[in-house]
């Protein structure tokens, strides 16, 4: 009876860690969603509120914010969330961090290919792609210059704010680099809007970013290694056997 009861559970707690169900494939946590549209909330936020401090032409924007002194707050308020959402995911799901971070540095010949055939997949012309990772080629270049101009934000920023705390040279520095990673990130970010909600190849990926689930259809040709694990693994799940009758 006690051997019935411990399958039981086994089945249950297999069927919650299922990835496939229903023609979908689960791609991201709640708390990759949250981190996700957390940072993006918070960059435009940055942007906006940045842009009407970075030139006149922009003042209008002020009207947006309350003003210049409230924009000022806001954008203090903005760049914590957003030093915060990393943060966050360390905290509370270290496991999809790892696992982003991981794919986003691990660099193989499938990538450089994909790569050479972003310009054409970009503008809708239908290419042949190696099988591709968790994230592909060209998502791994999205990531590791959002990580970049991460670093750079966050350090020229923390000058910005707290100059009294640091020599010159380093706030005269901290000025620039922050254009660079707003010019770099503003880049990035258009193409990735883009690309995740208009480009007909790519647009269904938006899905898992607002629901956590992708089509397997998706999934099996655009993250093709990713999905064969995923498949492996349901598999292990399958195999577990059934309660069987009686005490």
């Amino acid at each position: 009876m006690k051997d019935n009861l411990m399958q039981v559970m086994n089945l249950m707690k297999n069927k919650e860690k299922r990835k496939i169900k229903d023609g979908k494939v689960k791609r991201f946590t709640i708390h990759f969603q949250i981190f996700h549209w957390g940072y993006a909330a918070s960059y435009f936020t940055l942007y906006l509120s940045g842009l009407a401090m970075y030139t006149e032409f922009f003042d209008w924007l002020y009207i947006l914010f309350g003003g210049p002194a409230l924009a000022r707050i806001i954008h203090r308020i903005a760049a914590v969330i957003f030093i915060l959402m990393p943060i966050y995911m360390l905290i509370f799901d270290r496991k999809s961090m790892s696992l982003w971070l991981r794919n986003a540095f691990k660099w193989g010949k499938h990538d450089i290919k994909y790569l050479m055939n972003f310009p054409f997949d970009m503008f809708g012309f239908k290419t042949k792609n190696p099988p591709q990772d968790f994230i592909s080629g060209g998502e791994k270049l999205n990531s590791l210059m959002q990580i970049a101009t991460f670093f750079m934000f966050v350090g020229s920023g923390i000058v910005m704010w707290f100059p009294r705390y640091f020599p010159g040279w380093v706030i005269d520095w901290s000025y620039p680099m922050h254009n660079i990673a707003l010019g770099l990130s503003l880049m990035v970010v258009v193409g990735h809007i883009y690309l995740s909600s208009a480009n007909p190849s790519s647009k269904a990926s938006l899905e898992g970013m607002t629901t956590g689930w992708v089509s397997e259809d998706y999934a099996k040709h655009h993250h093709t290694n990713w999905y064969n694990d995923i498949v492996e693994e349901e598999k292990k799940l399958n195999s577990d056997k059934k309660p069987s009758k009686g005490a």
